[in-house]
């Protein structure tokens, strides 16, 4: 027994010195001295859980992120922040966050420059879930294997669901701005704007910053193109599968937020927005999951947003810098649109009937269904297009009409491969979540496999070269190869506004005027000739009024 505890002890002595000898870094913000952490293998120094905006707790609930107050000594940084306050609703998200709170304003930064002023690209990435849920934490956004390539990389949390988008006439009234609603937005603009005034300090080059993002990350970074307050702080812009554009979470008249936070208030029992900050986090985030609680959605606000993002980029007034974007081959599968219906003819052009009545004819044209193969493809098309692939069509067709600078479109198909034995019986869920199989339900017959092509949300760890830190799926060789092909375009996007180099297939651009051409991105990636743009001229006129 002695010997074991003298043992345990050397053993907790050991770990202590290891711990110790971690190597350290410093960076020197606009608020204070930093110290991150330098990973052993690769150099990368990191800086975790940096406060970029005042605590939006108390009596800054509900209002525009304050410049961060400046701290005294060195603070630590080696681990992240808290995440922002929210529901596990995607079961593809898996967070290294230090809990969840209010307290929830930090990003972090992975820098390859061994000091200031080194002028490197930076990416700049904002999270997907819906504007509901994620977090900068997620291993899936890892910035080590993009500042292996060069590029400072940025994570970025911001407020969500009722705290970040939450609008109500008093709010309004006590907004400098007569503005309430978008903090989640605002959040992020802030981001950008402390990116400009300390990423030197990380050897990034403020002029050459790129923002980037997936699903409610994409939607984000098109609405900071959108922005007068955000579109001059950017260099170039990276969306994947999603624009704030109808039916994709379009903003909404700040009128019509204002009445859903009335309604909000009046059924949780505050008169006041004094009572209304009184919630505790977690009773507020619980009461804006009730069943018959109004949404919260982004706002028209006259600050943030002046107008629809679609009249914006309509009108040629967005950030006019070169675009990457694109959406993956089935952002969801065929029974989102036929609603728990076999796939069979009968059905699928009963389905389009019912949805599209006089217009049916027309739809069954474009998205043909006279096999059941054909329905399969057809009906998951379709269901992906009124998603969230037109969406983001409208905005790369925008861009390259009015934005007078280069859109880059992809389409990215691989399929994931099967997952690991460790699963067992689980199966593929929505934007990459898990179901795990066993019960009854196990014994149920299954579906029809929609035809083969990409999930939402499959293509995160491929663009940023994290496939290993997804140990859901077994990854093959030629997911790495796919993986290092699309994260060289980005990279090579991020460096130099084009994401052409040296090995990799020729990305043709598309501008104004210019025949429609796409790179496909899967083990053969090769660019082609875009020949769906009669069904996205079609959805134009049933989504754009």
């Amino acid at each position: 027994m002695r010997f074991l505890r003298s043992y345990i002890l050397l053993f907790a002595q050991f770990v202590a010195v290891a711990a110790s000898a971690q190597q350290t870094t410093q960076a020197i913000t606009a608020n204070g001295k930093l110290e991150g952490v330098v990973v052993p293998a690769t150099g990368i120094r990191t800086f975790k859980g940096i406060p970029f905006a005042q605590p939006p707790v108390g009596d800054l609930r509900w209002k525009e992120p304050l410049p961060v107050q400046n701290w005294a000594g060195v603070r630590k940084a080696d681990h992240f922040g808290p995440r922002a306050m929210q529901k596990p609703i995607f079961g593809d998200m898996g967070f290294r966050s230090d809990g969840m709170s209010e307290d929830c304003l930090y990003l972090n930064v992975w820098t390859p420059a061994k000091a200031a002023n080194a002028g490197l690209p930076v990416m700049v990435y904002f999270y997907g879930g819906g504007l509901v849920a994620g977090d900068g934490s997620e291993p899936r956004y890892d910035g080590e294997s993009l500042a292996t390539k060069g590029i400072v990389t940025v994570t970025v949390n911001y407020r969500l669901g009722i705290f970040g988008f939450f609008s109500h006439p008093e709010l309004t009234k006590e907004s400098a701005h007569q503005a309430s609603g978008n903090y989640g937005y605002l959040d992020q603009h802030a981001a950008l704007v402390w990116v400009q005034q300390n990423i030197a300090a990380f050897g990034g080059d403020p002029r050459r910053v790129t923002i980037a993002g997936e699903s409610a990350g994409s939607i984000s970074v098109c609405a900071q193109m959108a922005s007068p307050l955000s579109k001059d702080l950017i260099a170039g812009a990276i969306g994947e599968s999603g624009a704030p554009i109808n039916p994709t979470l379009s903003p909404v008249p700040l009128a019509t937020g204002e009445g859903n936070g009335t309604k909000f208030a009046a059924t949780v029992g505050a008169n006041s927005l004094a009572d209304l900050r009184a919630i505790p986090a977690e009773q507020l985030l619980d009461d804006s999951y009730k069943p018959g609680m109004p949404p919260n959605a982004t706002v028209i606000d006259g600050y943030f947003l002046t107008k629809q993002p679609v009249d914006v980029f309509t009108a040629g007034e967005q950030a006019h810098i070169p675009l990457l974007v694109g959406w993956n081959s089935a952002e969801v599968p065929y029974q989102a649109f036929m609603k728990g219906q076999a796939p069979t003819v009968e059905n699928y052009q009963k389905q389009v009937q019912e949805t599209y009545a006089d217009k049916a004819d027309e739809v069954l044209k474009l998205y043909p269904g006279t096999t059941e193969t054909e329905v399969l493809k057809s009906a998951t098309e379709l269901a992906s297009d009124r998603f969230i692939v037109y969406s983001t069509w409208k905005w790369a067709d925008l861009q390259a009409n009015t934005g007078d600078k280069p859109v880059y479109r992809y389409l990215f198909s691989r399929n994931r491969p099967a997952m690991t034995a460790k699963m067992g019986n689980a199966t593929a869920g929505l934007a990459g979540g898990i179901i795990k199989g066993g019960g009854a339900d196990a014994a149920k017959p299954k579906p029809p496999v929609a035809f083969d092509g990409a999930a939402h949300a499959s293509e995160i760890e491929y663009a940023l070269g994290n496939l290993a830190t997804n140990t859901v799926y077994a990854w093959t060789p030629e997911d790495y190869k796919v993986s290092e092909t699309m994260e060289d375009y980005f990279a090579n996007f991020i460096k130099t506004a084009n994401p052409n180099g040296k090995g990799l297939p020729k990305w043709a651009p598309n501008t104004a005027g210019s025949k429609v051409q796409y790179i496909n991105i899967n083990v053969n990636t090769k660019l082609e000739q875009d020949h769906t743009r009669e069904r996205y001229l079609f959805l134009d006129k049933q989504y754009i009024k």
